[in-house]
């Protein structure tokens, strides 16, 4: 890929946008902080002093992640994604395929996210290292490629989204984006337990598995505690997928392959949809 290629453009443009934002800003300052403020209070639970470590700063932080990653990917994803009269109109109608331009955005938006999530991540690394060290390292880097594992999925998901809303309002795909976002990080884990405590043993254990792999906010944190805490932090899903899959090799493969396929059939249905789409 050439610095002139219309992919390259497109994505340096999307980019320059989205580092100008103050929505990226925002989260970047705000991830900061809190990425900061769980390294330094960590002990304080356990009437101790001072900053954690990187290991059991990242297994602190990764409800975090999976809670805020997410949002911010939909939520960035779908605003720049949706169809605005005229300005859509104006670049769709240059010689370029439409799903070369939609490739070009998503690339932009991902590399800005990943920036404003490196910055986060960096300041509470500096911080942690000058105070504690750098003895577990290692998890940290593993929690920050499951952040940029959620933001491509979920940037996918934003895609096919916005163009689904087609048509209508924006403010209507950011209500679907923001409830896309409270089903899988939030509800989803209530409905799929309470759906298996009214199962038997087996038929429960199943039920888990597919939950664990379906939703790729599950599958990403199962990933992730596998990498840095071993089984010791796993919930019944996890642990039902672990036995299922006979190891944990076996159990990251899935994680693995389950995270590609949520980040590849979203953006091919949403490149597909913004073809036939009448812009």
């Amino acid at each position: 890929m050439t610095v002139s290629s219309p992919l390259a453009l497109c994505a340096a443009q999307e980019l320059t946008l989205a580092v100008r934002s103050r929505a990226t800003q925002t989260f970047a300052a705000v991830f900061a902080a809190l990425a900061i403020g769980v390294a330094a209070s960590g002990y304080i639970l356990s009437g101790g002093s001072g900053v954690q470590d990187f290991a059991r700063t990242a297994t602190s932080l990764v409800q975090l992640v999976l809670l805020i990653v997410p949002l911010m990917a939909l939520v960035l994803g779908t605003t720049a994604l949706s169809p605005d009269r005229g300005a859509s109109e104006l670049l769709f109608s240059q010689p370029v395929a439409r799903r070369t331009l939609l490739w070009g955005r998503l690339l932009g938006l991902f590399a800005a996210l990943i920036a404003a999530q490196a910055l986060g991540f960096g300041a509470s690394g500096l911080v942690i290292f000058s105070q504690s060290g750098g003895e577990g390292v290692t998890a940290f880097l593993l929690l920050m490629t499951g952040a940029a594992t959620l933001t491509a999925i979920f940037l996918s998901v934003a895609a096919l989204v916005a163009g689904a809303g087609e048509g209508r309002r924006r403010s209507r795909a950011m209500a679907t984006a923001i409830f896309v976002w409270f089903a899988a990080a939030v509800l989803y884990d209530v409905v799929a337990l309470g759906a298996a405590s009214m199962l038997r043993s087996g038929a429960a254990s199943r039920l888990l598995i597919v939950a664990v792999l379906a939703n790729p906010v599950d599958a990403v944190r199962t990933g992730l505690l596998l990498a840095v805490q071993g089984t010791t932090a796993f919930g019944a899903a996890s642990l039902a997928l672990l036995r299922f899959a006979g190891g944990p090799g076996r159990a990251v493969f899935l994680i693995l392959a389950g995270a590609a396929l949520w980040t590849i059939v979203p953006a091919l249905l949403a490149a597909r949809r913004l073809d036939r789409a009448d812009i």
